[in-house]
């Protein structure tokens, strides 16, 4: 500070006057020579002072990396990404030992443990001395790999750092199915009381009546089956008590036995029963704030978006509208599903209306 202001001292006053109006000194022209020396003499110190703060941001002090470490990251079934950083010490004791090269090592390790890895499957791959990453091609999906950093020195291996393994995922479809299915049961099969129901994922609609109200949207209300030579139209409803008649026609009266038996045959008697259903699901998914419709029906989503429903699948044709709306409803997607059931017999009854019967 003390030379910077002997320096200016000898300065002319018009000198002094030009300096100060570079520097931005203000009032400079009514200033004495001696304040004009002090105003610039500070001004140079902070200016000086700023230069040095801006040249320390631009020019960080260098990191001292304290160890070697490699990463092996998978980014596809063919292709992974591999960073590394070397330390100044491993650096200069492998060209100490005459390393000429940088390079990676991919070894196959499935299964493998204690570092071992599977023979003739070693691959090394030579990459820039100064690169801190590189992209490796993958030879096989659905494998585990690990990485090895090192340099070459003629036939010798100076190895630096191993990476962690990483599986690499298949290029196929994943076999695991995520789908659930809810046990179907019978209720009216047993004459004992029923069971507790069974507990049905999240994502399965809270409203029980919801299912038989889309079933009843998809189909007629009435059927045609036919009975002996006669084409009957009912209702799908009707149960078998009302019908009185089964689909084939045959009844207890239609063997030509009554209730007293055969002549000359000791009667037996016996109640005998069998239930067969089937239930359809229909299932997908849409953006979780939209709003979707089964045949006209609001169907709730899941937070993911997922929905599932179960209805009966009775004889018959069952049309299925499915409607998305996004949730300013200006997008809409929509998908028709049609299904047909035909049962050719059915000689079946519930052990609650098996009857006694003579043989």
């Amino acid at each position: 500070m003390t030379q910077a202001i002997t320096s200016l001292a000898r300065m002319t006053l018009r000198q002094l006057r030009q300096m100060a109006s570079d520097l931005g000194v203000t009032l400079y022209s009514r200033k004495s020579k001696e304040d004009l020396v002090s105003a610039i003499a500070k001004k140079q110190e902070r200016r000086s002072g700023d230069l040095k703060a801006i040249e320390a941001e631009l020019n960080p002090p260098s990191r001292l990396q304290s160890e070697t470490r490699v990463v092996f990251l998978p980014r596809d079934p063919q292709w992974a990404y591999v960073f590394w950083e070397i330390s100044d010490d491993d650096r200069r004791r492998a060209q100490s030992e005459g390393a000429a090269h940088l390079n990676l090592r991919l070894a196959d390790v499935t299964g493998l443990q204690n570092g071992s890895a599977h023979p003739h499957t070693l691959q090394e791959v030579p990459v820039d001395s100064h690169s801190t990453e590189w992209y490796l091609p993958v030879p096989l999906c659905d494998r585990d790999y690990r990485v090895e950093l090192g340099f070459r020195a003629g036939s010798q291996w100076i190895s630096l750092a191993f990476s962690s393994v990483a599986r690499v995922p298949a290029l196929h479809p994943s076999d695991q199915i995520l789908d659930q299915f809810v046990p179907f049961s019978l209720e009216s099969a047993a004459p004992s009381p029923a069971p507790a129901p069974v507990s049905t994922p999240s994502f399965e609609p809270s409203d029980s009546g919801l299912h038989e109200r889309l079933y009843q949207s998809a189909t007629t209300h009435f059927r045609s089956r036919r009975v002996g030579s006669e084409v009957l139209h009912e209702q799908d409803s009707l149960s078998g008590d009302q019908r009185g008649l089964s689909d084939s026609g045959a009844g207890l009266w239609a063997s030509g036995r009554n209730e007293s038996g055969l002549g000359g045959v000791a009667p037996r008697q016996r109640t005998f029963w069998l239930v067969a259903d089937a239930e359809l699901i229909v299932y997908g998914a849409t953006d979780p704030s939209a709003r979707l419709t089964i045949g006209g029906e609001e169907v709730p989503l899941s937070s993911d978006g997922t929905f599932r429903i179960q209805v009966p699948f009775r004889d018959g044709e069952q049309v299925y509208a499915v409607e998305a709306t996004a949730a300013d409803g200006e997008q809409k997607r929509n998908i028709t599903l049609n299904f047909e059931r035909v049962t050719p017999e059915d000689n079946s009854n519930p052990a609650s209306e098996a009857k006694a019967e003579w043989f």
